[in-house]
């Protein structure tokens, strides 16, 4: 079905209003990352590497849609932070493992309810249900476009805390 035309491009706001909460959500998440010397960025690798146990550098590129050159930049940072080690393959040397330290494994504990805290905020206004509209109506998108991220995570069940 065709929504938009030439005609109405222009007094549609809908790929600016999508654009701008994602900007909004970036920035309120870094707000709330301020007090742990995390980024936006940051917190997506940690979460990605505590929820979803993807441990190698390629499979957080394919899991955040980045090119290796970012993501090699940013695990740096990481580690300078003393937030992951990166440790050989015991199965093959060529592939490097990521793991949480001690101080990584901590803060990936609290980033949840950081994250929830942020996304608390930017959606005060709406009510539950006007929240779950949301979510449906973004999710029947990115599920239509297949997109690989969402069909993921619609898959995904999080391990168990131990």
């Amino acid at each position: 079905m065709k929504h938009f035309s030439s005609e109405n491009f222009d007094s549609s706001l809908i790929g600016l209003l999508v654009g701008r909460t994602n900007a909004l959500k970036d920035r309120m998440l870094d707000k709330y990352l301020l007090p742990y010397d995390v980024t936006f960025a940051q917190f997506k690798v940690l979460i990605i590497i505590s929820q979803f146990s993807s441990d190698t550098p390629v499979e957080l590129c394919r899991h955040l849609s980045l090119d290796s050159g970012s993501m090699t930049r940013m695990l740096d940072r990481l580690e300078q932070k003393g937030l992951i080690a990166r440790a050989r393959s015991a199965t093959d040397r060529r592939q490097v493992r990521l793991v949480l330290t001690e101080q990584g494994q901590t803060l990936s504990d609290l980033l949840p309810q950081i994250g929830a805290d942020a996304m608390n905020e930017i959606f005060a206004t709406l009510d539950t249900d006007e929240v779950a509209t949301l979510q449906r109506i973004l999710t029947k998108v990115l599920v239509a476009a297949d997109d690989h991220i969402t069909l993921t995570r619609l898959s995904f069940t999080p391990k168990a805390k131990s």
